[in-house]
């Protein structure tokens, strides 16, 4: 069992930049890839970055490639996400999922444990 706490959102403005962290309970956190997902008023939950075990292996949506980057910190069962060069369009609640299986997944149903979510708001 894996309980996720997301922190760290809010309102930025366009270029800004954000954290996002996640605490993790649970024994099997360092055991896990850990995913941020996002969903935007009106639209799906969409995938936006994972990373492996033991952070070597990263996978991020196109969208936000080159601006957002997910670490862990397996430590302190904390994975994070640093948002860069923030957009308008990045606005969104975002959520932080568990995978407790070895394979980086980007479909939401193949994560088992979710977090509240965070909104973060970006202003043009």
């Amino acid at each position: 069992q894996v309980q996720l706490v997301e922190s760290g959102g809010g309102l930025v403005q366009a270029g800004g930049s954000l954290r996002l962290s996640c605490a993790a309970s649970g024994r099997t956190f360092s055991r896990s890839v850990m995913g941020w997902f996002r969903q935007a008023p009106g639209k799906e939950r969409e995938f936006v970055a994972a990373i492996s075990w033991s952070g070597g292996n990263t996978y991020y949506a196109d969208s936000v490639k080159g601006r957002f980057t997910i670490s862990r910190d397996n430590a302190k069962n904390t994975v994070y996400l640093q948002m860069n060069s923030l957009k308008p369009e990045d606005t969104a609640v975002y959520y932080c999922a568990a995978r407790p299986v070895y394979t980086i997944a980007t479909t939401e149903r193949l994560y088992d444990y979710w977090g509240q979510g965070t909104q973060v708001t970006v202003s043009s």
